[in-house]
């Protein structure tokens, strides 16, 4: 970016050089350019900058990213222990753990992406992936 700027302070330095007078067309002219230049240059640089902190704080949030990908991959531990069912209302896929299958307490598997309940344990509710119990409900939309 001091490229650019020294590259327009040349030029200006040129345009002095010139002599040529400030109010005469030419030289209102010229000292506008070499204005407006000074304001790309200096605009650019603060963009220049603030691109170099947003690809600071992005890697940053990868690197976060990655590291919570690696703790949620450690706690899961075994697949075998979780359950998947898809969404009936976004069909975004929400997992849980299968201890909630035999809980004794009536427990609401909710998506965190809509809300919308996905599984009920009390073997009445028909979840997205049982496609058979899902045919002849009636959907909220349906209504």
């Amino acid at each position: 970016m001091e490229s650019l700027k020294s590259k327009v302070a040349y030029l200006q330095g040129l345009a002095d050089g010139m002599d040529l007078p400030v109010e005469s067309k030419e030289g209102r002219l010229l000292n506008g350019i070499i204005n407006v230049l000074q304001d790309f240059a200096d605009h650019l640089e603060g963009l220049e900058e603030a691109q170099e902190q947003l690809e600071d704080y992005v890697e940053t949030i990868d690197e976060d990213l990655y590291t919570l990908e690696e703790d949620l991959n450690e706690c899961r531990g075994d697949d075998d222990d979780y359950v998947e069912v898809d969404c009936p209302g976004c069909g975004e896929t929400v997992m849980f753990h299968s201890d909630i299958l035999e809980d004794d307490d009536i427990i609401e598997v909710t998506c965190p992406n809509c809300n919308e309940v996905v599984f009920v344990n009390d073997d009445t509710y028909a979840s997205a992936d049982e496609a058979e119990l899902l045919e002849g409900r009636e959907t909220d939309k349906q209504r």
